[in-house]
């Protein structure tokens, strides 16, 4: 009942309803199978008490064509073909012996149902024509030579209605098809929208990764550096590089542990806040602690920004003035932020030239700034300036809801 349930709220049917291909083909559906055998034996016991005069009574022959009938239906899933021609072979040789009509149609129409639903719709519509024209052929023709003795020419609106019920069995069963094939794509949209998302929260992971430990570990290079060319002519400003290492790496493993967390308990409220352009001043405090003075500029009225861009940003001026300590001689760097109605403007400098050093790094900076820009539909343009020097320009929209945007748009005359 728990799988049903979670079939149909996913918006299709169980399998064994269908016969989709699963776990479900690799085994015979002895269930439902057991339960067709006892309403055919059942069913066709009464309908030969009603046509006593007109049909050829019940014997050991007709039981074991029922039995036959309804056996082969076991291979319904496994092979629908095999099965939708014995059951109709069975059902043709029941009705040309004379036994009387009755549930053996229901035989053929489950394997019909069957053969159809799993794609193999011209056996399924040869079968069941088969059945009709052996029908007809027996009823006006052949029942001069077949059994009972007493029987004569069938009437032609007999025909309409065998004729009828097999356009109604092949519907339906179309009709299944059809939503089978509907759920199949339903199905596979799920599947490729999990695995978009499965992807995009992999490459957020990686990207808070790669920033948080790009930085920290470059202010660690640094001051390790300092510290080891310090430690015997200047033991005091050593001991002040040692302490600005455990400071990055303390921050460092606080904010590593944080996306751990999450990834490992996905869907979870994050137990600190994401940072934003609010610790700002802890960036500048961090960057003076790796020898990189960084003046900040503002312009515009801070509204209340969306934690994701809030992240992106501070984000993108964190990597930035992460490379200008692994790549740049220059050891000072302008940070401009310029706040719009509806966007957010970042703009890093620094005075170059470029160096060699890449303190470690991994040269995906530039690249994971550029996807988080994109991922908020902003964009972002890095580059040497023609003074030999590097600026990074980013342009983060916020959404029309925001707050800010909406107390900017009340306010605009």
């Amino acid at each position: 009942m728990e799988e049903l349930r979670s079939h149909w709220a996913h918006g299709e049917p169980p399998r064994w309803l269908t016969g989709a291909p699963g776990h479900y083909a690799a085994r015979l559906p002895w269930p439902s199978t057991i339960l067709l055998g006892a309403v055919v034996m059942v069913g066709s016991t009464i309908a030969a008490r009603g046509q006593m005069d007109e049909r050829a009574p019940l014997d050991i022959f007709a039981r074991l064509l029922l039995f036959l009938a309804v056996a082969v239906l076991l291979l319904r899933h496994r092979h629908p073909v095999v099965a939708v021609f014995g059951s109709s072979a069975a059902a043709m040789i029941y009705l040309a012996a004379g036994y009387p009509y009755g549930p053996v149609f229901l035989a053929v129409a489950v394997g019909c149902f069957s053969a159809v639903v799993s794609g193999h719709r011209r056996a399924a519509w040869t079968a069941v024509g088969m059945v009709w024209l052996g029908h007809v052929l027996v009823a006006h023709w052949l029942y001069r030579w077949l059994p009972p003795s007493e029987d004569h020419v069938a009437a032609w609106g007999q025909e309409l209605g065998v004729a009828a019920w097999v356009v109604a069995i092949i519907a339906a069963a179309e009709f299944v098809r059809v939503r089978r094939e509907q759920w199949e794509d339903q199905r596979a949209e799920r599947q490729a929208a999990e695995q978009r998302r499965a992807d995009e929260e992999r490459l957020r992971m990686a990207r808070e990764l790669h920033d948080v430990l790009a930085h920290s570990i470059s202010v660690i290079n640094v001051q390790s550096s300092v510290g080891l060319a310090l430690l015997d002519s200047d033991p005091e400003q050593a001991r002040t590089a040692l302490t600005t290492i455990k400071a990055a790496s303390k921050e460092a493993l606080g904010e590593v542990r944080q996306v751990l967390d999450t990834l490992r308990t996905p869907g979870d409220a994050p137990r600190a806040p994401a940072p934003g352009l609010d610790r700002l001043p802890e960036l500048v405090e961090q960057a003076a602690g790796a020898g990189l003075t960084v003046t900040v500029e503002t312009d515009g009225v801070r509204g209340a920004v969306p934690p994701g861009a809030d992240l992106a940003a501070f984000r993108i001026v964190q990597e930035a003035l992460t490379n200008v300590v692994r790549h740049s001689g220059s050891r000072t760097a302008r940070v401009r932020i310029g706040y719009g109605p509806a966007r957010i403007r970042l703009r890093i400098d620094d005075e170059g030239p470029a160096t060699d050093n890449d303190a470690g790094g991994s040269g995906n900076g530039l690249a994971g700034m550029r996807e988080r820009a994109a991922a908020l539909g902003g964009t972002i343009e890095a580059g040497p300036r023609a003074d030999g020097g590097f600026r990074v320009c980013a342009e983060l929209p916020l959404p029309s809801d925001s707050p800010g945007v909406a107390a900017h748009k009340e306010e605009t005359p």
